[in-house]
């Protein structure tokens, strides 16, 4: 791995890892087979696997310090440009995963928004207020936005308002939304990344804003990381300890679960900083690295390869056609692992699939970058730069 000083390579490491960890919750062999801690939270509560998404989001906070550090991190029209261009850019390629393959359909029960909808709302929003407002006053922003949040589903939620049924955000998305746009997964239709609960996630762009900030500062120092421990871990008890009273909560994005999971993001950059900045000790993180390079098109490959195994490509078994997908985890997973290892055993070689696609741009220097025609530009330099999106 080529090293630079004026480089954050725990940044590039992180990244590549949340995307290795999210190619692994989202496609098991089987959905009746999942380890615990590779599952959602059924409502409250925070595994694993409700990290991903916070730790994306924080990053895009942090990635965005550097990416506009070229417009001297103020307010411009060359900086909202590039602001708008991006969250168009990624909202639209989202949509385009969640209409891939049946682009022939009925538009009228389109689920409209998503992960990358959200994270191109977010990103928009949260990058233009850091622009907006002088660094030192951004936790203020967050402060209130987040107190903000917790009053809008306290009173104007039903009997129970932090419920599935009763939630506030439920309300504002189906007036907005409309049933026939949301999400079903839930039993009823609700958005687990609609537009009210996406207010909170941009303070989570923020937060990672702010992460940023700090560890630009300086050249790489045990300083700097027990800066970030005491930030992270103040940030994770003060949402542990929130969420007493207001719930940590994925899919209603609370208040409490913003500070919890950026406390935690805050932790896990600052042991990697110590690792692959400070300590100079990078070869490890190559892998991730790799992932990290083109973590977009990664991210859209892995959705797209999923449908296709899914939906595409058949496979005559037992005098029927199945899925590749089913077929692979069952004929070939199954019977070396069994069904719990299998499923994970087929997760683990998604992961290595999409892996070896992202090495050969690595290796090439190709980055595919985050614009509506996903368009082919060559790096300047073999290692990727942290003022990337993902």
């Amino acid at each position: 791995m080529a090293k630079s000083s004026s480089r954050l390579v725990s940044l590039d490491i992180f990244r590549g890892m949340t995307i290795a960890f999210m190619i692994i919750v989202n496609t098991p062999g089987s959905w009746k087979y999942v380890y615990a801690p590779l599952r959602h939270a059924e409502w409250h509560g925070c595994t694993p696997t409700d990290l991903v998404f916070p730790f994306f989001l924080f990053i895009v906070g942090v990635s965005t310090y550097y990416s506009l550090k070229k417009y001297g991190n103020v307010i411009n029209g060359n900086s909202l440009f590039r602001i708008f261009r991006r969250m168009v850019a990624i909202f639209a390629i989202g949509l385009l995963l969640t209409i891939f393959p049946n682009f022939v359909r009925d538009y009228s029960t389109l689920r409209i928004m998503g992960v990358l909808q959200r994270i191109a709302i977010a990103y928009g929003i949260g990058a233009t207020i850091c622009l907006a407002v002088r660094k030192e006053y951004l936790w203020i922003v967050v402060a209130i936005v987040l107190l903000l949040y917790w009053a809008l589903l306290a009173f104007f939620g039903g009997a129970d308002p932090y419920s599935l049924n009763d939630n506030f955000a439920l309300k504002a998305d189906l007036a907005i939304l409309g049933k026939n746009h949301m999400y079903k997964g839930f039993g009823i239709p609700f958005e687990p990344e609609g537009l009210l609960s996406t207010i909170p996630a941009i303070c989570t762009v923020i937060i990672g804003y702010f992460i940023g900030d700090v560890v630009s500062r300086g050249s790489a120092s045990g300083k700097t990381v027990l800066k970030l421990l005491v930030i992270g871990a103040g940030a994770t008890g003060l949402g542990y300890l929130w969420g007493m009273v207001f719930p940590i909560n994925k899919a209603l994005w609370t208040s409490s679960y913003v500070l919890y999971t950026a406390g935690l993001a805050t932790v896990v950059l600052s042991v990697i900083y110590l690792i692959a900045d400070v300590l100079k000790f990078q070869i490890w993180g190559t892998f991730f690295v790799v992932f990290g390079t083109n973590a977009l098109f990664t991210f859209a490959l892995a959705g797209i390869w999923t449908k296709m195994m899914l939906y595409v490509i058949k496979i005559r078994s037992g005098g029927a056609n199945v899925s590749f997908y089913t077929w692979f985890y069952e004929k070939v997973c199954v019977p070396v692992a069994g069904n719990l290892n299998g499923s994970l055993m087929f997760a683990v070689i998604q992961v290595l699939v999409l892996w070896i696609v992202a090495l050969l741009l690595y290796n090439r220097k190709i980055m595919i970058a985050g614009r509506l025609a996903c368009r082919i530009e060559l790096l300047r330099r073999f290692a990727p730069r942290n003022d990337r999106i993902f």
